[in-house]
């Protein structure tokens, strides 16, 4: 999104969930202290705002704890109030609280995970993903977002791919339907921009990404999507479109059903080697 100008008629940053309890307790803390701090500086909302240029519409909703403020807000406003870094240093508590609870959820298991093994049928992963690929999705959603909920998506998504840069890298396993990688999603150019990017992580000594090709006949994953994490304490959990319910599972027998339902999807795809083959063709169809 572009960066708001002093008359407030754009006002980049998130509405906290208000069933996230606490994310809530976060934000009304760090609205507190922005408030505090822009009064002890004996500045006025509308004076603050015109100074880190934002507007005070903006200013006021963020010091009433409606309002996520962005990170590059923290940086104006700790110059402006000579926070020396303290203002600044709120952007750690901001994290804990600029992504839907759900999305926050999954993000700290996939950062425990050891072992990520992920079947996909209707889109590119989403740790697979490429910044234009997930806006694409998330413009096509229905009913339709607004572009500040487009937004947040985006950046919920693309922060959980931190996950490829961690040392020693979890072992991902990936395996997406041959649909997935010929769709549009968002024009030509962003599909090549994402086989670009399946090819590049591929290319990592612990990920594995494999083509289910549309002409094979016996196929374990009609049910839909499939997911599994495992940790380093010996605990896992998996979830599936087609068994139950959807919801996630961690109970030893219900694990072993998605865990040979996904072993007999990846026996059936194309091999790592042929998969990469098989997506630089389409690359070079594209």
């Amino acid at each position: 999104m572009s960066v708001d100008n002093s008359d407030g008629t754009e006002e980049p940053g998130w509405e906290v969930d208000p069933e996230d309890e606490q994310g809530v307790a976060v934000l009304a803390a760090l609205a507190r202290q922005l408030k505090t701090w822009r009064e002890s500086a004996g500045m006025r909302a509308a004076e603050f705002g015109a100074a880190i240029q934002y507007g005070e519409d903006l200013v006021r909703k963020v010091e009433a704890g409606k309002r996520i403020p962005r990170p590059e807000y923290l940086d104006r406003a700790d110059e402006v109030l000579n926070a020396g870094g303290k203002t600044s240093a709120m952007k750690v508590d901001l994290e804990q609280v600029r992504y839907p609870k759900k999305i926050r959820d999954l993000a700290k298991m996939e950062a425990r995970a050891v072992e990520l093994g992920a079947y996909g049928s209707h889109n590119i992963h989403g740790l697979l993903q490429t910044e234009d690929y997930a806006r694409a999705l998330f413009d096509m959603a229905q009913p339709p977002q607004s572009p500040e909920q487009v937004e947040r998506g985006v950046g919920a998504r693309l922060a959980r791919q931190s996950i490829f840069e961690r040392s020693p890298g979890p072992a991902l396993s990936f395996v997406q339907e041959e649909v997935t990688l010929r769709r549009t999603i968002g024009g030509t150019m962003v599909l090549r921009g994402q086989l670009e990017r399946l090819l590049e992580l591929g290319g990592l000594r612990n990920v594995t990404i494999q083509v289910m090709p549309t002409i094979c006949a016996d196929h374990a994953g009609m049910g839909g999507r499939i997911q599994v994490l495992k940790f380093g304490d010996g605990t896992a959990v998996g979830r599936s479109d087609g068994v139950f319910n959807g919801r996630p599972v961690s109970e030893h027998k219900q694990l072993q059903i998605l865990e040979l339902r996904y072993g007999m999807i990846r026996a059936q795809a194309l091999s790592p080697r042929e998969s990469r083959a098989f997506i630089e063709k389409l690359l070079g169809e594209t």
